[in-house]
């Protein structure tokens, strides 16, 4: 008897693996040249590692790099995030505490608010 739906079932198995591996390999390699602790000769290694014995390579390159990887790939997030956050607070104007602070010694040397008031506005500045 022929089932169709267990044909198409190992299909989309078949190609989801296909996928993630494809996925691993070009991480596995982008990582490789991303790595500013390899030198030319050892990214080489690595790479030909990788290409001529895919499975042994790759699973290798992750249980002897992959801590390192991990951490590449966290400090690489923390730069774009200071980056979008620097971009963000420079585009949006965001007002820092010493920004606040000269706004409200402006304010009390025009007498626009009293003695009080700043000391008030300061400790909430300053908290």
């Amino acid at each position: 008897m022929d089932y169709p739906i267990l044909g198409a079932l190992l299909t989309v198995t078949v190609f989801t693996f296909a996928v993630l591996w494809i996925f691993l390999m070009v991480r596995v390699i982008v990582d490789i040249f991303r790595s500013s602790d390899l030198r030319g000769w050892g990214k080489a290694a690595w790479c030909l590692f990788v290409l001529v014995l895919p499975f042994i390579g790759a699973l290798t390159y992750l249980v002897a790099r992959g801590e390192a990887m991990s951490e590449r790939t966290m400090d690489e997030a923390r730069r774009h995030e200071e980056a979008f956050q620097d971009y963000v607070r420079t585009t949006a104007g965001t007002p820092t505490k010493a920004d606040e602070l000269a706004k409200l010694a402006q304010l009390r040397e025009h007498g626009d608010i009293s003695e009080g008031e700043y000391q008030k506005a300061k400790e909430k500045v300053l908290t």
